[in-house]
């Protein structure tokens, strides 16, 4: 009696979608019993993708992301299931505020300020970031009726019906481009910020509806501003041992590195070998035909879509259309004596009109622990603009070094500097975007046995990536 034949799965890429897929089907196959053939590609000479940890001195430093979200609770679920429940980390809990820079004084952001609106009304009645007028402006969201209904609204046109000029150039826009590193005027509401839609359409007031909110968590979140830090956490040894966990599970021979997808294509029969009657060939760089009952393109849209070129037309064209950005951060460490001006707080936030090439500034060893040797912190600054995407790391450190001289007063050469650029890595979901997610989905539901995972269709942080594998 011949042995049965088992799934055969190709994974594009070996990003933390594409990880996460691998690991899923082989619980799957566990769980229901059926062998499972898996081939992993990834182009890179490692995996992982943005996610990179890196130790130099004693520092620990994330190359890409350096924490996730845990009311999202896929990235906390699959650590688990991997054994890393022990290495979840929380945010400090003395220090969960952040600052806003004008000039170069650093405000704190009022506490109960919640990305776009405040949920408490004293601390943002006195904070010395808006003018009177613009707290005025502001609190017309109470009086406010509900906005039209629409297919879709920019983030920037919702903050600034609701709460003026002022906040969107002053508060939103440097927080949420701590977030998106994009454009507000382009970036769709729905897509990305769909809880404030929601509380508009439920209760008329975004602020009524934070303050019903605080009042029904009995204010567990008071001393926070900015982002909800008591939701953020990160592997103690770093992110890295998440990547590396996932690699260790995989079959031995499934992972190739070094191997580009070359294009994707429905088996069409006459295949000799390992692609006879498979329903998908993946055809890589080195000319391999790899048959396949399923793929999944783990990759950013717009590295998807030259695939998709022999399946769908339509589908490459609208992958293709997602644009991206690029993350730029450079990572530096500094004795304590050195930072003159080291407020208490996880970072800063400079608005666009500000005119500086730095996005923000996360204080790394204040906000998690064990980033730094005792008596030294480490700084992890953020950038933007097409100029800084294409300077070598010793510009980056320079401007940076420039920039925090200017602000901390720091003059002191770090002791340690490292610079990522990770070019066209963060999807920006422009309007009109769920509309684009709609037609692919569609589409895709014509080709069994094709998905698509990654953070180009339904969020872009670890953990929705992690979920779309």
């Amino acid at each position: 009696m011949s042995a049965p034949v088992p799934f055969r799965a190709t994974v594009v890429g070996g990003g933390i979608a594409g990880l996460s897929c691998a690991a899923r089907l082989q619980e799957l196959a566990r769980e229901r019993g059926f062998g499972l053939e898996l081939t992993l590609l990834e182009a890179a000479p490692r995996a992982g993708g943005v996610i990179l940890t890196e130790r130099a001195d004693g520092f620990l430093i994330e190359g890409g992301p350096d924490c996730f979200i845990s009311e999202k609770p896929w990235a906390v679920d699959l650590c688990r299931r991997l054994g890393l429940g022990d290495q979840i980390l929380g945010t400090n809990p003395d220090c969960r505020r952040s600052f806003v820079l004008q000039g170069r004084r650093l405000h704190p952001i009022p506490e109960g300020y919640q990305l776009i609106a405040p949920s408490r009304f004293l601390p943002f009645a006195t904070t010395p970031i808006l003018s009177p007028l613009g707290k005025l402006r502001a609190a017309c969201d109470l009086v406010l009726p509900r906005g039209p209904e629409a297919p879709d609204e920019s983030l920037a046109s919702f903050v600034r019906r609701r709460f003026g000029t002022e906040v969107l150039e002053r508060m939103a826009q440097p927080l949420l481009a701590g977030i998106y590193n994009a454009d507000p005027e382009r970036l769709s509401l729905r897509a990305t910020m769909p809880r404030f839609l929601e509380m508009e359409r439920d209760h008329r007031s975004v602020i009524l509806a934070l303050l019903r909110a605080r009042r029904k968590t009995g204010g567990r979140h008071k001393g926070v501003s900015g982002a909800r830090y008591s939701l953020f956490v990160t592997l103690r040894d770093g992110l890295q041992t998440l990547v590396d966990r996932l690699v260790a599970a995989l079959p031995p021979g499934s992972l190739r590195l070094g191997v580009r997808a070359a294009g994707v294509t429905r088996g069409a029969g006459g295949e000799s070998g390992a692609a006879a009657a498979a329903g998908w060939i993946v055809t890589t760089d080195k000319g391999e035909r790899i048959g396949s009952d399923a793929v999944v393109i783990a990759m950013p849209a717009h590295a998807a879509s030259p695939l998709a070129c022999g399946i769908d037309a339509g589908l490459a064209r609208a992958l293709g259309t997602i644009p991206y950005g690029t993350s730029v951060t450079v990572s530096l460490g500094y004795r304590d004596s050195d930072l003159p001006r080291l407020v208490d707080g996880f970072g800063f936030v400079v608005p666009r009109s500000e005119g500086r090439p730095l996005i923000a500034c996360s204080f790394s060893s204040t906000k998690f622990e064990g980033r730094a040797p005792a008596g030294t912190a480490l700084l992890r600054t953020f950038l933007g603009g097409p100029a800084t995407e294409r300077m070598t790391p010793e510009a980056l450190e320079r401007s940076v070094r420039d920039q925090l001289r200017d602000i901390l007063g720091v003059t002191a050469a770090p002791l340690v500097a490292r610079s990522h650029v990770w070019a066209r890595a963060m999807a920006q979901y422009e309007v009109g975007h769920l509309e684009r997610v709609a037609d692919i989905e569609r589409t895709l539901v014509g080709l069994p046995g094709l998905a698509l995972a990654g953070n180009g269709l339904n969020g872009v942080g670890i953990p929705d990536c992690v979920h779309s594998g």
